[in-house]
């Protein structure tokens, strides 16, 4: 078999594997291939190891994510390995077993897959491997349902001694087709690619059948009276109203992006008697607490406690799980133990309405609910044939705070200006409100494109990506139960709101006596109205968040300069500019910066121009709609055109850490109006 299909084949295993979560989770597990390939400098055959590198996830894993090593430097690594107590250093030693350039940073399994005598291997983490992995009496377990087929390899840390024991079992036991590692995982082997799959798969059906056939049906107990679940669009409007508070809870150290499931898997684990018993024990396998933390935050309340009360209860408990988290930190730290990363909860459990959980972005505060679903999964198969029993606290210090793991956090790049901001912007489908959630996207932020219609809202989320980047809603913004649904929207879908864009707005360009009593209400319904309701929720959600925020007002030139004809657009943009003025006297102790942007002549792109206002304006001006913004152009001090982009700007930077003690100010962006010149 040539290279291309070595690799393609073990691209094709490994992306079948990956795309189904019940044989592994996201980011977890790895598999891996040997073969020959010519060494472009000798011309004679070399034996290589193409094996996912590390932070690759398989479903999704591409050859750009494998490492490539040669097997022959590989094999020689036990000849220098300086034991157990020093086997980090061998990460450093795959270096020098790199292929060419190697590809992808090789991952702390990469001996697993080099010292295993096999020319296929896998390493994954599904539920029902780990349930037997967990379980009290796993090795009796393993044997009673494999026989000598799969072989129990007790708990180890993953690195190079782990190698070293899963080789030396392959070895003694040419009989078995992989093993199950202890509070871990599993390991599967074959001759061909197509075998290795096999026999994983095989592994993980078989257990999983296994626990169906012999498992307790209510594995978590009884149920409990009161902790059912609630009403679909009760428990959505309950989790809505927690969601600022918890996002507080989680964000006391370092502010995180949040995300709710209703999960079935979890409603019913929190409406039974055994979940504070084994909420308590933690996760057990190192890719389920290094997401979701050793443990998650529980309330222990009814599903019908008011939220009132479930606040308060909430905050007794983030005290004790932040003490619980300190005393865990110091029991186990040393001299040489990184600093401690935050005692803040990255899952938080409310019974009756599900499970929030947290993370530096969105995907990673997904992934880690993923992984909670996984080992409520694994907690479930355990307990249902004999009783969970994760790895103690001390092993799940040694991973969480793994000189190894602190070196992979480091090597991270640095955060864009906006990362871990959630973002709300009206009238963003089109024109300004689209360039500033576009900017805003690439600057790191979630953002959440609210706008009155809602097919156009959610074409312009799709450009920007998937959900864990941008999602589309309708607003209307004239309508407080609207604004209360969209702002309900946004905190369910990333956690909470910390960056608000006043954007939606249309024009009426008549003269006074030209103007109707309806045209001046509907002015002033859309920009000062709804700019009023939309400020007046935000505000509300970033004081209950308890981290600042920014609210944006896209006001005008018009705002300060007196032009003809648009008495009710005008006399708007002027409300809109006090309302910056009042709003950031009013919220600066808590943190809430209030700013305004004043464009002008934003032709190119703008739903207002494009929806009469720019045939009425060139009317009046006297020039061929066309070269409206030419002519706005030439009207300027700098004798430029002003585009979406350029108020898009404006929005990042007055919103950025750079600017973060400036509040209460009108950034011009009009190429230079002298008559509208702050004064």
């Amino acid at each position: 078999m040539n290279v291309n299909e070595t690799v393609e084949q073990l691209l094709t295993r490994s992306n079948r594997l990956g795309a189904n979560k019940e044989n592994t989770n996201y980011a977890g597990g790895n598999t891996s291939a040997k073969g020959a390939d010519t060494d472009p400098v000798t011309g004679e055959q070399v034996e290589l190891l193409w094996v996912k590198g590390s932070g690759g996830d398989l479903g999704t894993l591409k050859e750009s994510g494998l490492a490539v090593l040669r097997l022959d430097r590989m094999r020689a690594l036990p000849n220098v390995y300086p034991g157990i107590d020093r086997e980090d250093e061998m990460v450093a030693a795959f270096d020098y077993c790199l292929h060419g350039l190697g590809g992808a940073a090789p991952s702390i399994d990469t001996a697993m897959h080099g010292l295993v005598d096999a020319p296929h291997v896998d390493h994954l983490h599904p539920d029902s491997g780990i349930a037997i992995a967990t379980a009290a009496d796993g090795e009796q377990l393993t044997a009673e349902i494999f026989g000598d087929e799969v072989v129990w390899v007790p708990w180890r840390r993953p690195g190079f001694q782990l190698g070293l024991d899963i080789a030396k079992i392959k070895s003694e036991n040419p009989q078995a087709v992989g093993c199950i590692l202890g509070g871990h995982g599993i390991t599967a082997w074959g001759d061909t690619s197509e075998e290795c799959e096999a026999n994983s798969l095989k592994i993980i059906k078989t257990a999983k059948d296994y626990l169906a056939e012999h498992g307790k049906v209510e594995p978590f107990g009884a149920e409990l009276p009161g902790y059912g679940a609630l009403p679909q669009a009760e428990r959505r409007a309950k989790a809505a109203a927690l969601a600022p508070h918890l996002r507080a809870i989680a964000s006391a150290d370092k502010p995180m992006v949040g995300h709710f499931t209703d999960d079935a898997v979890v409603l019913d684990f929190l409406s039974h008697q055994e979940h504070p018993r084994l909420a308590e024990l933690g996760t057990s396998c190192p890719d389920h607490f290094l997401r979701t933390k050793i443990k998650p935050l529980v309330l222990d309340l009814p599903a019908d406690a008011s939220v009132e009360d479930s606040v308060a209860r909430l905050k007794e408990l983030h005290e004790q799980y932040r003490a619980d988290y300190a005393a865990y930190y110091n029991k186990f730290a040393d001299e040489s133990t990184p600093a401690m990363r935050g005692a803040d909860p990255a899952i938080v459990l409310i019974p009756g309405v599900g499970m929030f959980s947290y993370g530096a972005n969105k995907q990673t505060a997904r992934v880690a609910g993923e992984f909670y679903v996984n080992a409520i999964n694994v907690m479930r198969g355990a307990e249902s044939v004999s009783s969970y029993a994760p790895i103690d606290d001390h092993e799940k210090f040694r991973i969480e705070y793994w000189a190894l793991e602190e070196a992979k956090l480091q090597r991270m790049p640095k955060p864009r200006s906006h990362a871990g901001r959630i973002a709300l912007v009206t009238g963003a489908a089109s024109g300004i409100g689209k360039a500033i959630a576009t900017r805003l996207a690439a600057e790191g932020a979630c953002v959440v494109i609210a706008d009155l219609d809602q097919g156009k809202a959610a074409e312009a989320a799709a450009e920007l990506g998937n959900t864990d980047v941008a999602v589309g809603i309708r607003a209307d913004v004239t309508d407080p139960q609207q604004v209360k649904a969209a702002f309900d929207e946004a905190v369910l879908a990333f956690g909470g709101v910390d960056l608000v864009v006043n954007n939606a707005g249309l024009s009426i360009s008549k003269p006074l006596l030209e103007t109707s009593e309806k045209d001046w209400d509907l002015q002033h319904d859309v920009m000062a109205k709804g700019a009023f309701l939309v400020s007046q929720a935000a505000a509300k959600i970033m004081i209950d968040q308890n981290i600042g925020g920014d609210i944006v007002y896209i006001s005008s030139k018009n705002s300060v300069f007196a032009g003809p004809n648009n008495i009710a657009y005008s006399a708007v943009k002027a409300d809109q500019a006090h309302q910056v003025r009042l709003l950031a006297a009013e919220l600066g102790e808590y943190g809430i910066r209030v700013n305004g942007i004043n464009p002008d002549g934003v032709v190119r792109g703008s739903g207002i121009f494009a929806g009469g206002w720019g045939a009425q304006r060139a009317k009046v001006y006297g020039v061929p709609e066309e070269d409206l913004g030419k002519f706005y152009a030439q009207r300027t001090l700098l004798k430029r055109e002003v585009l979406p982009e350029h108020c898009a700007n404006a929005v990042a930077v007055i919103t950025s850490a750079e600017l973060d003690h400036t509040t209460g100010l009108h950034i011009p962006v009009d190429a230079g109006v002298a008559a509208a010149f702050l004064r």
